[in-house]
């Protein structure tokens, strides 16, 4: 039944025809039973008729079959070859059924079936006894050094790099569009019909998460197969190495799998198309690339999004769509075939079969609660499901109990098989049973297919190269082509010079706009709750001691805040400044969203020194103490202050008035406005307010009851109803005005006050307080800025710099976050060109060493 093997000379490498200089084979021989005992097994075959003659032939007395079918090189060519062997051997047991029909005898017929399939599980143990040995020996050859096997390395890389241009073409393509067609193992099959045990078995270790009846594959898992000297699993973005011998590993893995396929699925939905990419090494492992999909279901149940289904079924449409896409389709045969969902999607995908092979799990179970083993045997032979295949397979994946090891299952189905009425009255064949046929048939159908097609998916990423450069020359004739991370390094260049432009602006600066920023936030506080309350004292003693109390007040509470506040505020908008600030012809649009993206984030991070309030508020008190104005410079200096506030103050007051009460005479003529009705009365009672100022000039800021009684009477007795609360709002900005008249008149008498102020106004009416005042507080405001600049330029400055460049680390490593900030058709153009790149560099790679190994 052995079938001719030399076309397949290709697969094994060649330091496997040189083994018997390190092997001794007339040992190994030895070991095997003796001619004469395994003829002993053999049927009478001069009692198989002329139909049979091919088998005769085969196995004729004298035919040596320890040196010729069991011999070294033969041998270790079969374990190593691929399952076009069993697709071959399909047809052959299909020729053979036809003639054992023309068979008259139906006792002949039945004895020799039972003699064929006796010596069939004869050779079977005997091979399962000298692959294991085998693979001890490849395990052993894998390990030693690079010298003289360097043709294994090719092969044993050769899977690593197509896997390479799959995982660049992923990232490339994350819609899966018609551009990659290159060959994938796709497994399909409904939920819990068991794919994943399938892959386990193929990949000889429990690598995926387990659930009772439960989702557990939430989104794709592409496994890449490869052979190695130990058996380890490692994810394509890390460098960890899971050891699959240690179930302590296994347990990490299976985790660190489900947390990926957790962290894929966004907010709102079950599943994701995202890929997980994990690549398995271990000895005898067959080499291709299978891709796990999540399980199709007819129902969404509780919990699940209300779109799950539809999601399942797109995501393996897209997969399966690709013309050069192996189909593995799983169907679970503990239960009816009329419930299964998945071969009508494969029969949509693939009508024809010719890329597509069928696997019946959990056929234990079937043979068990199935009526009619004849059914089992339709669905083998593709009779049962509107869907064709290129091959039928029919495996056993579990004993029920999920901590079974992967041995252990292996024995339970080989001895099931053997023990099978499936085989025993030949409704399957012994080709199409167990996950190791099927590996080695599936291993087989991948090659061929990536054989057949990755030459003309090079000369197709070929010309779409051709296309994005032509389009890149056109559009942007004048630039490099940058990709994403490139500009990101680009742009992170620029951030850090315009960080390192801040440590360059003057002192000078820094002072000046600090003094005007606070004096601009603390000059209302100034005024109306430390000058206006002080300036109602009688004598200048009650007014120094009313400054003190306030400013003392003011100190310990809420001007150290306020200053750091607008120190901070200061740094940002320089740092803005500089961020946005445009250079001409050399300004690149395209990283605004980025620095600005950094510019927020690292002033986010950003705190001011907590220690700084402390130290600058015992400055700022002991500034305000001093009331000593050394010479007639500062003293002039300090009237002008005084002069510019309170006329700025006086300019904004008139026009609360204006707003209030109205045009005056000369713009309703002018430009033909009126009052309104409040306008009206607004200005009735300011005039009779202004009456009782002329009055008493020295009147106190606040009206008594009586004096407002008084005016709304008066206000009354000229027709004009009054609302008590109008008239005191009315009041606080007639006397406001008031007061700042006169405060500017008196501060024009004290320009010539210095000489007064020198002997301490003694012998003089002249009483300049108001100047020590404003003077004290410039003189803070210089003092405060100065500390605060020596703050930024020596501290804060530095730590801004710092945090952008932390920022900027965690943008580099944040791929979405670079996809967000730097986006637009060249960003999208230069980032096609590179992985287009990329992907015909490894195609042409792979194809160079693909015809090295054939």
């Amino acid at each position: 039944m052995l079938p001719d093997l030399s076309d397949y000379k290709w697969i094994v490498p060649d330091f496997i025809w040189e083994l018997d200089e390190h092997i001794d084979f007339e040992k190994l021989s030895k070991a095997l039973p003796d001619a004469e005992d395994l003829a002993k097994l053999l049927p009478d075959f001069d009692k198989i008729g002329e139909s049979l003659s091919s088998l005769k032939g085969f196995f004729s007395p004298g035919y040596n079959l320890v040196s010729e079918v069991i011999g070294a090189s033969d041998l270790l060519l079969l374990l190593g070859s691929q399952g076009d062997t069993a697709f071959r051997a399909t047809d052959q047991g299909y020729e053979n059924d036809k003639q054992y029909k023309k068979v008259s005898d139906k006792e002949k017929i039945d004895q020799l079936q039972e003699e064929l399939l006796h010596t069939q599980l004869k050779y079977q143990r005997i091979l399962e006894r000298l692959e294991k040995e085998n693979k001890e020996l490849r395990k052993l050859v894998l390990q030693k050094d690079d010298k003289g096997i360097h043709q294994r390395n090719l092969k044993k890389s050769l899977i690593d790099m197509y896997s390479e241009v799959l995982d660049i073409l992923s990232d490339y393509d994350a819609s899966y569009n018609t551009q990659d067609h290159l060959p994938r193992v796709v497994v399909v099959g409904d939920q819990s019909a068991g794919k994943t045990s399938v892959l386990e078995m193929i990949a000889q270790a429990r690598i995926f998460p387990r659930g009772s009846g439960e989702m557990m594959t939430r989104s794709p898992v592409k496994v890449t197969l490869s052979e190695g000297p130990h058996h380890v699993a490692l994810f394509k973005d890390s460098s960890r190495e899971f050891d699959l011998t240690k179930e302590e590993d296994l347990a990490a893995l299976r985790n660190e799998i489900e947390i990926r396929m957790r962290k894929s699925v966004k907010e709102g939905c079950t599943v994701s198309a995202e890929t997980i990419s994990l690549n398995v090494k271990g000895p005898g492992l067959q080499r291709m690339v299978l891709v796990d999909l999540p399980g199709v279901i007819s129902t969404v149940t509780s919990g699940m999004a209300p779109d799950t289904k539809d999601t399942i079924f797109s995501i393996s449409k897209a997969y399966m769509q690709n013309p050069n896409a192996i189909i593995l389709c799983i169907q679970d045969g503990s239960v009816d075939a009329e419930r299964s969902i998945v071969t009508d999607l494969v029969s949509q995908m693939d009508p024809h079969g010719k890329r597509t092979i069928f696997v019946l799990t959990k056929v234990d179970l079937a043979e068990k609660n199935v009526s009619s083993p004849n059914r089992i045997q339709q669905i083998i032979e593709g009779k049962l499901f509107p869907m064709k295949a290129l091959g039928y397979f029919a495996v056993v994946t579990g004993k029920g109990n999920s901590s079974e090891s992967i041995e252990s299952i292996k024995e339970y189905e080989e001895e099931f098989f053997q023990n099978s009425k499936l085989l025993k009255t030949c409704m399957l064949k012994a080709h199409q049973v167990t996950t190791r046929n099927l590996s080695l048939a599936v291993s087989d159908c991948f090659w061929k297919m990536v054989r057949e097609s990755v030459e003309q998916q090079a000369d197709a990423f070929k010309a779409t190269r051709f296309n994005l450069e032509t389009e890149w020359k056109n559009n942007y004739p004048r630039l490099r082509e940058l990709d994403r991370n490139e500009l990101f390094e680009k742009a992170k260049n620029e951030i850090l010079d315009e960080v390192i432009s801040l440590s360059q602006v003057t002192p000078k600066h820094w002072e000046e706009i600090l003094q005007k920023t606070l004096w601009e936030r603390v000059s209302t506080h100034v005024i109306e709750n430390i000058y206006l309350p002080a300036a109602q004292a009688t004598n200048s003693g009650t007014f120094n001691t009313t400054v003190d109390i306030k400013l003392k007040q003011w100190t310990d509470k809420q001007l150290p805040n306020k200053a750091v506040e607008v120190a901070w505020e200061t740094l940002q908008e320089e740092f803005s400044h500089f961020m946005t600030e445009k250079k001409g012809k050399e300004h690149d649009d395209i990283f605004d969203k980025l620095k600005q993206a950094v510019k927020e984030e690292s002033i986010k991070r950003h705190k001011w020194n907590e220690r700084a309030e402390d130290s600058l508020r015992v400055i700022q008190h002991n500034t305000l103490e001093d009331r000593s104005i050394s010479d007639k410079q500062q003293w002039d200096a300090a009237i002008h202050f005084m002069e510019d506030t309170l006329q700025s103050r006086l300019k904004d007051t008139e026009s609360v008035i204006e707003d209030m009460v109205g045009p005056d005479w000369k713009k309703r003529w002018l430009y033909w406005v009126g009052r309104t009705k409040e306008q009206n009365i607004r200005n009735e009672t300011k005039n009779e307010l202004e009456k009782m100022i002329k009055c008493n000039e020295d009147h106190a800021a606040y009206l008594a009851n009586d004096e407002v009684t008084t005016v709304r009477k008066n206000l009354e007795a000229k027709g004009v109803a009054v609302d008590p609360c109008l008239i005191k709002d009315t009041w606080h900005q007639v006397y406001r005005r008031h007061f700042l008249r006169t405060a500017l008149s008196h501060c024009n008498l004290c320009r010539r006050g210095f000489y007064y102020y020198q002997r301490h106004f003694v012998d003089s009416e002249l009483e300049c307080n108001d100047v020590v005042l404003f003077w004290r507080i410039q003189r803070m405001l210089a003092i405060t800025a100065n500390t605060l600049r020596q703050q930024l330029t020596n501290t804060e400055v530095r730590r801004l710099e710092k945090n952008v460049k932390e920022v900027l680390e965690d943008f580099a490593e944040d791929s979405d976050k670079k996809v967000k900030l730097l986006t637009g058709k060249r960003v999208q153009l230069a980032e096609d060109l590179k992985k287009v790149r990329e992907i015909q560099e490894k195609l042409e790679a792979f194809i160079e060493a693909l015809h090295q190994e054939k």
